[in-house]
């Protein structure tokens, strides 16, 4: 019995310190958006990350003199990203969440790491549509080329979803199940970048849009189709 109480005392610390830290960031986040509503601060701080980009690969931040940052909606949207991901269960080195995912037209359900095939040069990849981060009847950007509301059914989610996968046909895109398994696993909201390998999550990108980083993926990438061209064997003919 006493390793038992052990065992749930140490998860209750674990579970006060991250919300801890979750309400930190949610404090320092929602400062950072009041003051990026005077537009001489936002302006100087998209022109200064745009300066610091690691790669042109990279999209930058762009927001309109016209978006308010600092509302109710955005103050929402961000806790509910922040409690995503302190809370999601997939870290860096450890067994990848195999979520349940929908892929479009017949609406068939499949886990996402059904899609790891390795039928590719070096990987396969895969788009998960999750929930809209920006829709029309919640935290609205004007910057959206779309005005998608917020998905009330998976007929809904897969609407918005055939729009990115005519935008992008060379890469596979399914769709987050309405309970949103993969969001809430993966820590997703807005947009994260991941790489899986024998089940394992071995790249995690950092929160969207400021954390998604292109160019890491490209250079892990590439670092890996080094490493396997080093362990080839040797053949020698004779």
């Amino acid at each position: 019995m006493r390793p038992y109480v052990g065992t749930q005392s140490i998860r209750a610390l674990r579970h006060a310190i991250a919300s801890l830290v979750l309400v930190a960031r949610f404090l320092a986040a929602t400062l950072t958006l009041w003051l990026l509503d005077f537009l001489c601060i936002r302006n100087k701080v998209l022109l200064r990350r745009s300066e610091q980009a690691d790669s042109p690969d990279d999209p930058p931040v762009r927001v309109s003199d016209s978006s308010r940052l600092f509302s109710l909606e955005s103050i929402k949207a961000i806790w509910y990203g922040l409690r995503l991901d302190v809370f999601k269960s997939a870290h860096l080195g450890f067994v990848a969440p195999n979520t349940e995912v929908v892929q479009l037209g017949e609406q068939t359900k499949v886990r996402i790491l059904d899609f790891a095939k390795g039928n590719s040069d070096i990987a396969d990849s895969l788009l998960v549509y999750i929930e809209e981060a920006h829709p029309c009847d919640g935290w609205v950007s004007s910057d959206a080329p779309y005005q998608i509301p917020k998905h009330r059914c998976l007929e809904d989610r897969m609407k918005a979803a055939q729009l990115m996968n005519v935008q992008i046909p060379e890469c596979l895109v399914v769709m987050d199940n309405m309970e949103n398994s993969s969001n809430a696993a993966y820590g997703a909201y807005f947009e994260r970048l991941y790489i899986l390998k024998d089940e394992r999550v071995v790249y995690q990108g950092g929160r969207g849009p400021e954390g998604y980083k292109i160019a890491e993926v490209r250079n892990w990438l590439a670092e890996y189709r080094s490493s396997l061209a080093h362990r080839r064997p040797l053949v020698i003919q004779v």
